[in-house]
């Protein structure tokens, strides 16, 4: 079974310290983790996809606008991937089985050619971690499962800045999405 590794939304507007979006410590613990987990599937030559959030200034058309403060505005700093998982990405850049995704919604699938890229090579079980738990994780999830993925969610690999929110969404994968969840 061919598998991906997806790293969703580690940037820095969510989760450094000064992010305008940030889940603070609990993500910025993730990134050992998410850092072994990404050259893992490297070395073993699995697809490493990094689903980024991006955003334009002032788009007062975007549902999200009315939701959160404004985050990972494109071009900026706040965007860029965050901490050694970051330079992980940039050392990868040019391998083939390593991608970058520009997502402008929750889902890393909604208006994305995630799905085609995923099924070009042949992949059928998708690793999920990343933030928000219970928001961009959730909604990749929930359209992984309806497309037909197998899903492994990675406890130690996701966080969101709302603990409640984040034990619920980890529960609804095991639960009514299927996943496994380590």
């Amino acid at each position: 079974m061919n598998r991906a590794l997806l790293v969703i939304d580690y940037t820095n507007d969510f989760v450094a310290d000064e992010g305008a979006l940030t889940c603070g410590k609990a993500a910025q613990a993730l990134d050992p983790f998410l850092t072994h987990l990404s050259r893992e599937f490297i070395d073993q030559g699995q697809l490493l996809v990094y689903g980024v959030d991006i955003h334009e200034e002032d788009d007062l058309y975007h549902p999200e606008t009315k939701l959160f403060p404004p985050h990972n505005i494109r071009g900026s700093e706040g965007r860029h991937l965050y901490g050694k998982t970051g330079d992980v990405y940039t050392a990868n850049a040019a391998n083939p089985s390593v991608l970058h995704i520009d997502k402008t919604r929750y889902s890393a699938f909604a208006g994305t050619n995630l799905d085609m890229k995923l099924r070009e090579r042949g992949v059928t079980e998708l690793h999920l971690t990343g933030v928000c738990t219970d928001i961009c994780v959730l909604h990749t999830a929930v359209d992984a499962y309806n497309l037909g993925y197998s899903l492994t969610i990675y406890r130690e690999g996701t966080a969101s800045f709302n603990e409640a929110g984040h034990a619920w969404a980890l529960s609804h994968f095991e639960t009514t999405l299927g996943a496994k969840v380590i």
